[in-house]
């Protein structure tokens, strides 16, 4: 059996505690992967902040060929990451496919925004004492980024961060969840044989406890960008200190249907899209519905029907909708929300079933907003189905709770639609479509609980990168 271990200095090191690496569709073992010690913690951290001053000097042109490259590479290799996916994710074919393409599109966009990094004029001679003087800001790198990512997207959400990193001249420790580690493992070696120096990247592998709190700790680490769920965000920015800090922590999406809208039909598949892809393992799923009562009859109808079409089985079969869960254990907590939803009145109207690790599409009815299913983040394939009287009690509905990364509302109406963009605070508003839209050159992160800080090259660059302001006092007599 294959043994996969940390990457220092760009050796792959498996002297380390050993972790197994499941197969989440048979339970099987496929891999075991060597864990960080404190002296291999300790060594990286030495190194990336070695790595400050090179890289920094390295230029902008130099950082966009390496992205470039890696963006080329890892097209060569969709079908094996692809593969990698499925595996120890257990992501649907189709979904795994559609993330590789997007970690290669990610990466290139991250090459194209190494070369647009550039600072401003700021008129200083605008106030009386900025008389004679000339004043610009430059962006410099913040400095030693660690990178956090969760198991759910192990390829694109890693690029998310190590992508940014990099194009702004970042030394990079990458903590992929041990989970789906074996993704990150060589997402670092395809980087480093796109040319990126050793220094700059130091994969450690090993648990939150074990390993991520002590580098969290770390003080010489600058930034931390971190994708998880709000408790572990929530402890981190306590323990980190005064560091830059990019929180994706989740939500509980929400999605309105208006009593007229462009295209009913698709409102409803795309509503199932959004609710199951990837069984809702997706901190953007589709969680709550808010259906106009006019429509509510129909949509409900053709919701459940379209559900009940969704193929569950083997993720590597490629006409599979939905696989298996990350763990057992998740199965078991979200079959346990739905069981609670039940006996305070929540109705089922399919699924609900669990086989081991696989839980069937669900679709509720009957809820209310203090039902966990509904104010927390479920994780799962878990939609509910919520009717209202009219457009405003849709908006207020789902501007409600602690959580606010996207919204989704479909509606005819203009004025309507700019009412959701005002009323609803969350990150995103998606405009007849779901919630769980995304293209990886947005800005795209939460309000509220669900977060801080934006990701998407650009914004990203923006936050681990400092502005260092210039005044020039030009000589000039005063007058």
């Amino acid at each position: 059996m294959d043994t996969r271990g940390i990457i220092l200095e760009g050796e792959e090191i498996t002297s380390g505690p050993v972790v197994p690496v499941l197969n989440k569709y048979s339970n099987d073992i496929f891999c075991r992967v060597a864990t960080a010690t404190t002296e291999h913690i300790e060594q990286a951290v030495h190194t990336a902040v070695t790595a400050r001053e090179p890289l920094r000097k390295m230029s902008s042109w130099q950082r966009s060929e390496i992205l470039s490259r890696a963006a080329g590479i890892l097209k060569k290799r969709t079908r094996s990451f692809t593969q990698l996916i499925i595996t120890e994710a257990g992501k649907s074919h189709k979904f795994a496919l559609a993330e590789v393409k997007r970690a290669v599109e990610n990466l290139q966009i991250c090459a194209e925004e190494a070369k647009r990094i550039h600072g401003e004029t700021v008129p200083v001679d605008a106030s009386p004492g900025g008389a004679g003087k000339r004043g610009y800001f430059l962006r410099y790198p913040v400095g030693v980024v660690l990178a956090i990512s969760p198991f759910n997207f192990p390829l694109n959400l890693a690029v998310h961060k190590i992508g940014p990193a990099i194009a702004a001249g970042c030394p990079v420790i990458f903590k992929p969840s041990t989970l789906t580690p074996v993704t990150g493992i060589e997402l670092s070696r395809l980087l480093l044989e796109a040319g990126l120096p050793a220094s700059a990247l130091q994969t450690m592998i090993g648990s939150g406890p074990g390993v991520g709190d002590p580098l969290v700790r770390r003080k010489e680490i600058a930034k931390i960008s971190f994708t998880g769920s709000r408790a572990v965000g929530e402890q981190i920015i306590r323990r980190g200190g005064l560091k830059k800090v990019t929180m994706e922590l989740g939500s509980n999406s929400g999605m309105v249907v208006d009593e007229e809208v462009p295209d009913f039909q698709r409102a409803v598949r795309r509503g199932v899209v959004g609710a199951f892809a990837y069984q809702g393992q997706v901190c953007i799923s589709v969680q709550r519905i808010y259906v106009h009562q006019a429509v509510f009859s129909s949509f409900q109808k053709q919701f459940v029907g379209q559900t009940e079409k969704l193929k569950v089985g083997d993720p590597f079969l490629r006409g599979t909708d939905i696989g298996p869960m990350i763990s057992s254990r998740e199965a078991e907590r979200v079959k346990g929300w739905i069981d609670e939803a039940v006996k305070e009145g929540a109705r089922i109207l399919t699924g609900g079933e669990r086989h081991n690790h696989f839980l069937l599409p669900t679709v509720l009815t009957d809820v209310s907003e203090e039902m966990r299913v509904m104010k927390e983040e479920v994780f799962g394939p878990v939609v509910s189905l919520v009717r209202v009287k009219d457009w405003e009690e849709g908006i207020r509905r789902c501007d409600g709770g602690e959580y606010g990364l996207q919204a989704g509302v479909f509606t005819r109406d203009l004025l309507r639609a700019q009412q959701a963009v005002d009323r609803i605070n969350a990150g995103g508003i998606i405009i007849n479509d779901i919630p769980t839209f995304r293209v990886d050159q947005m800005p795209y992160g939460g309000n509220k609980g669900s977060g801080l800080g934006r990701e998407g090259a650009r914004f990203a660059i923006e936050e681990m990168s400092n502005i260092r302001m210039v005044v020039v006092d030009l000589g000039e007599e005063k007058k």
